[in-house]
């Protein structure tokens, strides 16, 4: 059954036929049959720029792209968002290698303005030798960054190199071993470069450079011993090895500093924990009690210095009883008695004057001067630097 069509009036006076209306659009507008829409150039600019020249600025055509191509309906969006990424990924690159750039020469934020100023030839740390003098940025050898200048020792400088030397093998040992290897070497390294430890400044410390987890994956070993200087202006080599001492003069230091040596290495943990470890202890500082006990024995009956000798030796005799007295004691109170007796038992007047017969400094370091609780008790530690 079909539908009639709507019947019309007529046409005549007062009526009108209506337009036709306009037939059903399908498919793609006119456009598609006809031109293309324009291609955004700031859609390849963004890609190109990012590309080739200056990333930032391909961020902003790749942003002004695609603000035009959504008002005007222009081609070119996904050049535009691969401009966009690209021109991201490219400027996160760059800055991350100008700033790994900026920190290789100037260590940190403001480094630049101290480098600038720093005295001397800029000379790596794998460079320097024995005997070298050196500056670092700011004077601050406990800064992690390694910038070191090369100076002639005579001019004022930071540091001076006593020992450069490898340590260990694989794997990493770990901090706690690196840094008892160095102080121990270090100490070592600074008696036998400056062996008349009591002719050293007041200011002159210990410090050295290890190498950090990263560079010991790297195969870097190399442990530096310095002494530093940076608190004051210093010039002039601290250098007395046992070249530029007389035969007996070495002979005495060597004794002195080894027994300087042991008394510094008290342990770590407290008596009251770590008895056996003090016990040890007493045992190595009595070991190099008697080696300068024997040293002193020859030479009592010597003019000029026989006298001082002779009263060295006595004390020497007495302070040995007492730690070996210490390696035995059964309870920590027994062996901190004889601690103290031990300490008691060693002048420094009777130290200086045997120095002095010697020919030897008899300016009695800060570290053995008396304070508020008794008399100095072996060589002072100084800060360390680690490396990174």
């Amino acid at each position: 059954m079909t539908t009639p069509p709507p019947q019309h009036p007529p046409a005549g006076p007062g009526h009108s036929w209506p337009p036709p209306s306009p037939p059903p659009v399908w498919g793609p507008p006119p456009s598609a049959y006809g031109h293309p829409p324009a291609l955004n150039g700031f859609a390849l600019a963004s890609l190109l720029v990012g590309l080739l020249c200056f990333p930032p600025l391909g961020i902003v055509f790749a942003v002004v792209a695609l603000v035009q191509i959504a008002r005007k309906g222009e081609r070119g969006r996904a050049l535009a968002v691969a401009g966009l990424v690209v021109s991201l990924l490219t400027t996160a690159v760059l800055v991350t290698g100008v700033t790994r750039y900026a920190e290789h020469f100037t260590g940190a934020p403001g480094r630049a303005r101290y480098a600038e100023q720093v005295e001397g030839q800029l000379t790596g740390m794998d460079e320097l030798r024995v005997g070298d003098c050196f500056n670092v940025p700011g004077g601050d050898l406990l800064d992690e960054t390694r910038f070191t200048y090369r100076i002639g020792c005579d001019r004022v400088h930071d540091a001076e190199v006593t020992a450069a030397t490898a340590i260990g093998q694989n794997p990493y040992p770990g901090k706690g071993w690196l840094e008892e290897t160095a102080t121990d070497t270090c100490w070592k390294a600074q008696d036998a470069y400056a062996m008349d430890s009591w002719a050293l400044p007041g200011y002159a410390e210990m410090f050295y450079f290890t190498p950090s987890p990263d560079s010991w994956q790297n195969g870097d070993r190399r442990l530096l011993c310095l002494i530093g200087t940076s608190t004051e202006e210093h010039k002039g080599s601290l250098r007395k090895d046992a070249g530029m001492l007389t035969p007996d003069q070495v002979t005495l230091l060597g004794a002195l500093n080894t027994v300087d040596q042991a008394l510094g290495r008290v342990p770590d943990r407290e008596l009251d924990e770590a008895l056996p470890e003090h016990q040890k202890w007493a045992r190595s500082v009595d070991e190099a009690l008697a080696a300068e006990e024997r040293m002193l024995q020859g030479v009592t009956s010597r003019q000029g210095t026989g006298p001082a000798a002779a009263a060295r030796l006595r004390e020497v005799a007495a302070a040995r009883k007492e730690w070996q007295r210490a390696a035995r004691a059964a309870r920590p109170g027994d062996f901190q008695r004889a601690w103290d007796a031990a300490l008691s038992a060693l002048s420094v007047d009777t130290e200086k004057a045997l120095r002095g017969s010697y020919g030897l400094s008899t300016r009695v370091p800060e570290w053995l001067q008396p304070g508020p609780d008794g008399p100095g008790t072996g060589p002072g530690r100084g800060p360390s630097a680690e490396s990174v």
